[in-house]
Order: structure tokens, then sequence, then C-alpha cells
């Protein structure tokens, strides 16, 4: 179906940048869905992830972690439910590893894990028109971030942002002719960096080969995204979870924040910061997407001793200066 898919998108006008209050059409395709299913799936994900799966319904999503033993992220996930598979969705450059890691814990339990990316077909659409665009395609807008409606064969959840935002799954033939009737109504397809920078402006971080163990997850703030339980029980690495949060000190966070540079940052790029008190970099670029040519978006985990010094971070040892923001990501 991704082949298919690919060629759709060949007939369509080519993906371009475009004003950011204008209603948006993304492939999402570069996200990838391991589907995990079986008699004992629920059971299985509820020791392998940081939240609940039991809050997983057939109308709400959510977002999870998977740790190693020692409490890093290897995976920072969307979970959903369509009928009796639940679906793993990430960045699409994680799933292997992230199926390789979860087999060797299935053991004698009645699960199977399988890349289901060509299973379901993925499209964004956002703007201030969402809600009225969905409505007249006979679908409805979540009333909350990370619930999700479907009609039919068609899924749509809500997730954050300042504008109203949602991902679409579907197979080829609802999908297709959705996009169409999108396209019609002058929404525009844009490109994938879009999407990106619009997870950054929400606090929503991912997970890439080069971030991966770097990070545990009150680093990157998931306990904000509500992607943390702390009631649920055990599961691989959670016990380095509960410690950092009910005995430990978080030292290092993330931030969101704005550079200027010639030089695009990348996923695990170090930044550096007079003020650190550690032997090593400051802290990590998490994620960042292009705002205009030479200025970028960024989330980054940074020291917090050094934040709050008011000494700059820098993007490198001697490169150019990231200008923080101070507010709490959350995912509103």
């Amino acid at each position: 179906m991704i082949t298919q898919w690919q060629d759709f998108l060949t007939t369509q006008a080519a993906p371009s940048s475009s004003d950011s209050a204008a209603n948006r059409l993304f492939d999402l395709t570069h996200f990838g869905l391991l589907a995990v299913r079986g008699a004992d799936a629920a059971t299985f994900l509820q020791g392998q992830l940081t939240n609940d799966i039991r809050a997983v319904t057939a109308t709400q999503s959510q977002l999870s972690g998977c740790c190693t033993q020692k409490g890093r992220l290897l995976a920072r996930v969307r979970v959903l439910q369509i009928s009796d598979t639940f679906y793993l969705q990430l960045p699409a450059e994680r799933l292997l590893a992230l199926c390789k890691h979860l087999k060797n814990y299935v053991l004698r339990s009645k699960v199977t894990l399988e890349d289901a990316s060509a299973e379901l077909l993925r499209i964004g659409l956002a703007g201030a028109d969402t809600a009225t665009l969905l409505a007249d395609c006979g679908l409805q807008l979540p009333d909350a971030v990370n619930a999700l409606t479907s009609n039919g064969e068609v899924h749509v959840i809500r997730l954050a942002g300042a504008l109203p935002r949602v991902e679409i799954l579907g197979d080829f033939p609802a999908i297709s002719a959705l996009w169409e009737r999108l396209d019609a109504a002058q929404v525009r397809f844009v490109t994938a960096d879009e999407w990106r920078l619009l997870d950054i402006q929400a606090g929503i971080p991912h997970i890439y080969d080069q971030t991966a163990e770097a990070f545990v997850p009150q680093m990157i703030n998931l306990q904000l995204l509500d992607g943390i339980s702390f009631r649920k029980g055990c599961y691989t690495g959670q016990e380095v979870v509960a410690r950092m949060q009910h005995i430990g000190t978080l030292k290092r966070q993330m931030y969101r924040a704005e550079v200027v540079t010639d030089t695009p940052p990348q996923p695990a790029d170090e930044v550096f910061c007079a003020a650190s008190t550690s032997q090593q970099a400051s802290g990590r670029v998490v994620d960042a997407a292009p705002i205009e040519t030479g200025r970028y978006a960024v989330l980054a985990v940074v020291e917090i001793s050094a934040v709050e010094s008011g000494e700059p971070v820098r993007l490198g040892e001697n490169g150019a200066v990231l200008t923080l923001e101070m507010t709490e990501l959350n995912g509103a």
C-alpha cells in the first residue's frame, strides 16, 4: 500500500512551504507503525511501556515510552487501539530496533509483533478550519488532545498545538479520497519539516537513532505529557524512572529554543554552557526544524543549573546561542 500511496502522491501538487496560519495537509508515512496482537498483548505492553495501557481505548490514544533496564529511552511512542490490535507509532527509523527489543521479552506470551506501516496510511491536517474541513468529509474533530474518533475505517486523533491539529489513519481508498477532497478545498500539501516544527512548538519530542538511550523519560518531559504512569506497577526500566520521580533530583530537562545558524541543528548535537558543573556537554538537541532560512526551532535537554545561571547556552562549544523559552512544556 505504501508504494501505491507514493505513486498517488506523485500525481498531486508537490509539497511546499506555506503560511503557518493556513490550513495544511501532511504525508506522515515517515512515521512507522508496530502492530502488537494476541491474547496477551495488553498485559505484555503493560510490562514494557511507561504509561498505563489500560487507558488506551477505541476513543483514546496515549503517549508512552519504551526503556532499557537502565531507564533509558529506546523510543517514545503513540499507542492506539483499533479493533484487537495495538499500534505503536514512532519515527520509522526506530521501528525495527524497537521490535527487536520487545521480542526479547515475549517469551511465552501470546503476542505477535510486526511492522504494520503498510496497513494504515497516515496523513496530518492542521489549521484553524480543521473541524469544518473534517465535518465536510464526514469526520469529527475529537474533543481533547490524544482523543480518537472513527468513521468506518478512518480514524482521527487530535494532537497538541496552538491550532487544531489531527492525524488521520486509514486504508488507501479512504485516505486517497479524503486527500483529494481536502486538496479541492484548497488545503495545501506541505513538507514533513513543517509537521516536525508543529511537534517542536507543541513540546512533543521524538527519539531518533542518534538519541536512542540518551535520555530518561523525565528529561524529555514525558511526565508532563501524560506519558508516564507512576501507579501502574512494574515495567522494564521502571525502578530507575520511579526513583528519579520520588527520590532523585532531575538535573536536566527539555526546553524549547530558537537558534540562528548557517548549520542546521541535528538530534544529539551537543550544547554547552560556561556555567555547567558537569565534565561533559551541558545537554543535547532532541529535535530541530527550520522556521525560515537560517533560523531553527529546537527542543533541547539542558542542565537545569546551567540554564538558571543566566549564562548563554550554545550549540556546540563556540557556536550560536540558543534562545531558551522558560515556559513549561506540557504538550498543550
